[in-house]
């Protein structure tokens, strides 16, 4: 979609300078796009590198909990439609790391840092799914607040992310009718179908809520997604929004939320709830939650077992071009 090509900056350095701000921040708030060879701001190109190499990390991880239920999926239908998702998630990841790419940083670079650990993504990865009311669950809870989160990136000040997002909404869009449909099946099924809806979304809940990050007043990076248009709501504003739009849902199919302070709020029009425990969030993204160590363990695995693969798609290339160069010289 987007390559380094594209990516040759102004001879203006990075130095930030009063003047040259003003008039980025003058281009951002008259809601034009920045691209590529434009100026910007050393911290903004450093926060949209931050914030696309964690998404595009977190859809590259987020295939092993699915993945991991595509050969036991009930019917022929559901691993079918499990395995294009799969697929989806990898497409998004790939989307993303090329538009990362536009930053002057390498694919290369960015995925050192996952397998470092020097780069985060998602918390709610680190989540197993251990039936397959869980597969359901993650696409309507976890898929849904993902599209929450990335409808207004679709307006990001960035041109290439916003570019980016507009496909990827539309297939997460998919992911979540999908995961509901699932949740939906086994809520109208037997007694033990029901109770494994319900087991998921005890499961599921808390850490749905807990994706939006912490709240505003502890949030590091808010204020300057904000006035640079890469974020358009606050972490606790869309929290809001999908515990507004998700609680419905769930009484519609007769489960019940696992927080006994939930409740609607005439006077606000919002459904109030209990208390986050930021510090199992704070836990799961420093490394110690359920399946962290899991998750790495089968990303490095993966990556070095395809070193061959990119090793031979390195040597075709140079073997096209060395042919090319030949021919040209002829």
């Amino acid at each position: 979609m987007y390559t380094q090509a594209l990516n040759t900056r102004e001879a203006i350095g990075p130095v930030e300078d009063p003047e040259h701000e003003a008039r980025f921040q003058a281009r951002v708030d008259g809601e034009e796009k920045v691209e590529p060879n434009d100026w910007m701001p050393e911290a903004y190109r450093r926060l949209l590198v931050r914030q696309i190499s964690q998404h595009a990390h977190s859809e590259i991880v987020g295939m092993l909990p699915e993945g991991n239920w595509i050969t036991r999926a009930p019917t022929l239908r559901r691993k079918a439609a499990l395995l294009a998702k799969v697929q989806d998630e990898g497409g998004h990841g790939l989307y993303l790391y090329a538009a990362a790419e536009t930053l002057d940083v390498s694919r290369e670079e960015l995925v050192e840092q996952l397998l470092a650990g020097k780069a985060k993504y998602s918390s709610i990865f680190n989540y197993p799914t251990l039936t397959w009311a869980d597969i359901g669950a993650v696409g309507w809870l976890v898929d849904g607040a993902a599209i929450m989160n990335q409808i207004p990136l679709c307006r990001c000040s960035y041109g290439p992310y916003a570019r980016a997002m507009i496909r990827i909404c539309k297939e997460e869009s998919f992911h979540q009718r999908q995961g509901y449909e699932i949740i939906l099946t086994l809520s109208r099924g037997t007694a033990e179908q029901k109770a494994m809806a319900q087991g998921a979304l005890n499961r599921w809940w808390w850490p749905s809520l807990m994706m939006f990050g912490p709240s505003d007043k502890e949030s590091q990076h808010s204020d300057k997604s904000m006035r640079w248009k890469v974020k358009r709501f606050s972490n606790d504003e869309l929290r809001q929004k999908f515990v507004d739009a998700t609680v419905p849902q769930g009484l519609y199919l007769g489960l019940t939320f696992p927080d006994p302070e939930l409740r609607f709020d005439e006077a606000s029009g919002h459904w109030a709830f209990g208390a986050i425990d930021f510090d199992e969030l704070r836990q799961v993204i420093a490394g110690n939650g359920p399946c962290n160590h899991e998750r790495m363990k089968a990303r490095r695995k993966a990556h070095d077992d395809g070193a061959w693969v990119r090793e031979a798609a390195l040597a075709y290339a140079e073997k096209r071009r060395s042919r090319r160069d030949t021919a040209r010289a002829a």
